[in-house]
């Protein structure tokens, strides 16, 4: 059992234990073990020398009133907690801790934030270009698969030239988070794409190399390299907004469930684990309906809202269409105001 009396210890070997059974048992990815050491470190500073164990809940209320203090968002915090909760849950299993005065406490309320998607003219923009190198034949073939099978940047990174992309069959096979498998189809484009950087590849693929997507050095395209070889080619092109890889994925489930309307055939081809992490989708689909009609139905317009359009309350009839004592629905306006986020 852990004592109250050794709180450098848990610095080393606790935490490299937990983080090791997050990656073995858990298949967290790496960038969930890089943000839950730092939330962890986080906890160690605001603890202040004082050993974990000996830690209560309002000393985790503490904790989450400094974070945000410091200028940490909701959703950060949230983050923070969820680390601490998982590790206290791990040391009460395996060490004979008592408490985890990380369970009940809640972080600041965050306004709900939207994933940001491309419009479908600022995609074709985006792609439809072409190539002027070797290196933009390679960017327009991972840009087209990403945002036509709606990967995750590390998934598209991840691939290798032998296996996951079935020309044949029009599929690719990635393995996502938990290493759960998927496949999803690829657009024409994207084959096409695709094609056309096969060809080329072996200007740059250093011998045994197996990544299908490789840098001009000849070694596997990173995620940050492809976040900013798509992030370049945004500007380059004049798009007018901050365009990263998950945008595209984030595009790819917009258009699709604006044109299908069917949100578990879009949760199956992006691979979460719970229609919830997909609803969000459909807030996107209203904005773009709610942008439709104010754009295209005149009592819709700024003059008629600024009073051409709708009567005041007191002028309006009272009869079948409109109760007495009851306002009329509110037409379109509501849910065409955007905000963007990450997702």
């Amino acid at each position: 059992m852990m004592g109250a009396e050794r709180p450098e210890a848990m610095l080393s070997a606790e935490i490299e234990a937990w983080l090791e059974w997050l990656a073995t048992q858990r298949r967290a990815a790496a960038p969930t073990l890089k943000a839950y050491r730092a939330c962890v470190h986080a906890l160690l500073r605001l603890a202040d020398g004082r050993a974990l164990p000996a830690l209560e809940v309002q000393d985790i209320r503490r904790f989450v009133a400094r974070l945000h203090g410091e200028g940490l968002a909701g959703r950060s915090i949230a983050l923070h907690l969820a680390a601490w909760r998982g590790l206290y849950r791990w040391l009460i299993r395996h060490h004979g801790v008592r408490a985890n005065p990380a369970l009940g406490v809640r972080p600041p309320k965050s306004p709900a934030l939207l994933p940001r998607a491309l419009s479908p003219d600022q995609a074709a923009a985006l792609l439809d270009p072409e190539a002027e190198s070797a290196l933009e034949v390679r960017d327009v073939a991972l840009f087209e698969l990403i945002y036509s099978s709606g990967l995750r940047v590390a998934e598209a990174a991840a691939l290798d030239v032998e296996r996951g992309v079935d020309f044949v069959e029009g599929m690719v096979t990635v393995s996502g988070k938990r290493n759960r498998m998927r496949s999803v189809p690829v657009g024409a484009r994207a084959r096409a794409a695709l094609g056309d950087w096969l060809a080329v590849r072996a200007q740059f693929a250093r011998g045994g190399e197996r990544a299908l997507f490789v840098t001009r050095h000849g070694t596997r395209l990173s995620p940050s390299g492809i976040a900013s070889r798509l992030a370049r080619r945004a500007q380059a092109l004049g798009l007018g907004v901050h365009v990263h890889p998950h945008m595209l994925r984030h595009s790819f489930a917009s258009h699709l469930l604006q044109s299908s309307g069917d949100l578990r055939a879009v949760q199956e081809l992006l691979g979460h684990a719970s229609i919830r992490s997909t609803q969000v989708y459909t807030h996107l689909d209203f904005q773009h309906l709610a942008k439709v009609y104010d754009r295209a139905h005149p009592r819709a317009r700024k003059a008629d809202q600024a009073g051409k359009g709708f009567p005041a309350k007191k002028d309006l009839p009272v009869g079948k269409g409109s109760p007495a004592g009851k306002d009329p629905p509110a037409a379109g306006g509501g849910g065409s105001g955007e905000s963007d986020g990450d997702g």
